[in-house]
């Protein structure tokens, strides 16, 4: 199963390798990270994504609660919470952009960063899966040149925080 975690950890040096070794040694795989600075400066959130059972994924939880640096731990799965992730694309075309690709653009609340005759660079957020499909549906009108994407980055719905 698909596991959405949300940590909070010292933002010291190591803090960031110590949670992946953690992962590593157990053999699972971390499918998405992002890591950044909190409203306090010396906490930061690391948010990643992987997959395993959801009694693996307790005892990790539990393990990242032992390491120094870890300050809070929270499995976002099972609750009510908002994921985004955000994606940049750029996709070349052999000739004209067509209009559907445009059409598509606007479905898709995508943002136009940069533009020549010959490839486009988008920008969009949404849900990973979501994503996923819109990367299909680009790739349908054009060669795709390169893709970045952020990671999934989470939050409770609601007054539960992990802060």
């Amino acid at each position: 199963m698909r596991h959405t975690i949300s940590i909070l950890l010292q933002n010291e040096a190591g803090a960031l390798a110590r949670v992946a070794g953690l992962f590593s040694s157990r053999g699972y795989n971390i499918e998405t990270l992002h890591v950044a600075p909190t409203q306090d400066q010396a906490i930061s959130r690391l948010t990643l994504v992987s997959r395993g059972s959801d009694q693996v994924i307790q005892q990790i939880c539990s393990q990242l609660l032992k390491l120094v640096d870890v300050v809070d731990v929270l499995d976002m799965t099972g609750g009510d919470h908002i994921e985004r992730e955000m994606l940049l694309l750029k996709v070349a075309f052999d000739g004209p952009v067509p209009a559907a690709f445009m059409k598509l653009v606007d479905q898709c609340s995508a943002k136009v960063l940069d533009e020549t005759p010959s490839n486009f660079t988008l920008e969009v957020t949404s849900s990973g899966p979501a994503l996923d499909e819109i990367v299909d549906e680009f790739g349908r009108f054009g060669e795709i040149l390169s893709m970045v994407r952020s990671g999934i980055l989470a939050i409770n719905r609601g007054p539960i925080s992990l802060d």
